[in-house]
């Protein structure tokens, strides 16, 4: 027998432990493990709703004391969290606020016959002036040329909520400090609470002819533009698809969310963008069990780089509608290096 050329011996009787090679990880199993991560805390899940329907009753018995004359609809909660979507944290979420119009005086106008020439906007137009004079729809006052203002609405509600409302009477009955946000061009409220911070955004929207039009302007001199909102069709679409085949689609946009999140080149393509890609993969790829879930992944990072390279993803709803239409060409590039590179390692996404 060769001596130990340590220089000492195991005693006699002693176990030999023999080392065990480290499990290399699957990208499935990764995905998996990483969608347990991205789960909302608890306390969140169940706090902000409450505490945002309560801000929602207070705007909603304000807009009524101080504008009775205005026909809003009743307000409602509107996002990502409420639909088990959301990743991380639920410090945002959406107030969406229903501007009634009478249909017999107002029609819609794409924006491909506007100057903009972007199928995603609309202008809403107020029609037989000459039998129905200005006065007769209490939305008249915000006309401007003839258009229903996305912008004068806009400005109306800023002032109403940053000069009107007693924010710090509300936020003391709500145990919670509530804020609005003076310098932006949304109409937001910033809320502290000791357990959670909250980012609440409020939307007036028009429902019309089968379209739910957001008063969100483009950046720039035209102001009375609409932006059309397909989330509501989105999460319908996937939920449905889900539910035909017991696919992953929603546990995929959720992964695909978090890292959009978690990477500050790809916050832009989180939300609307991912999902159209998965829904113009679901049309092409039918498995979506979850034990496929790698393999749908992969798929999605491929097909964003190669809407990436043409500058062009089509919605899935109206294929005229370029959804990178508002990305710089920087972004587009950043977006597009990080991304082809997660292609052929997407481990990369998931640290």
């Amino acid at each position: 027998l060769l001596p130990d050329p340590s220089g000492c011996s195991s005693p006699l009787g002693a176990p030999q432990v023999k080392s065990s090679p480290l499990r290399c990880l699957t990208l499935q199993e990764k995905l998996l493990s990483r969608s347990t991560q991205l789960a909302v805390p608890e306390i969140q899940v169940s706090l902000v709703p409450q505490l945002a329907r309560s801000i929602c009753t207070q705007l909603q018995n304000f807009l009524r004391s101080k504008c009775p004359e205005l026909p809003f609809g009743r307000l409602f909660l509107s996002g990502a969290l409420l639909d088990g979507l959301e990743v991380l944290a639920a410090d945002h979420i959406h107030l969406m606020l229903p501007v009634v119009l009478d249909a017999g005086l107002w029609s819609l106008i794409s924006g491909e016959d506007t100057v903009v020439r972007n199928p995603q906007y609309w202008m809403i137009k107020r029609i037989d002036l000459g039998y129905f004079p200005r006065g007769c729809s209490p939305w008249d006052r915000f006309i401007v040329g003839r258009y229903l203002s996305s912008n004068v609405l806009n400005e109306t509600l800023h002032k109403l909520l940053v000069a009107s409302i007693n924010w710090p009477a509300i936020g003391g009955l709500l145990g919670c400090a509530i804020h609005p946000v003076v310098a932006s061009r949304e109409l937001k409220l910033e809320v502290k609470h000791d357990q959670v911070e909250l980012s609440i955004t409020l939307f007036p929207v028009v429902e019309m002819e089968d379209k739910v039009l957001l008063a969100v302007p483009p950046e720039g001199l035209v102001e009375n533009l609409w932006l059309e909102s397909f989330y509501r069709a989105e999460v319908s679409r996937v939920k449905e698809l889900d539910a035909g085949d017991s696919g992953a689609r929603q546990l995929c946009l959720r992964i695909l969310s978090g890292v959009c999140r978690s990477q500050p080149s790809l916050h832009k393509l989180g939300g609307s963008p991912v999902t159209h890609v998965v829904l113009h993969l679901s049309d092409a790829a039918s498995d979506w069990a979850e034990e496929s879930l790698a393999d749908r992944f992969q798929q999605v990072l491929e097909e964003l780089v190669a809407y990436l390279e043409k500058g062009v993803l089509p919605s899935y709803f109206n294929p005229k509608i370029n959804l990178f239409s508002g990305l710089l060409e920087e972004e587009i590039d950043e977006m597009g290096f990080v991304l082809y590179r997660a292609v052929s390692e997407p481990e990369v996404l998931l640290k």
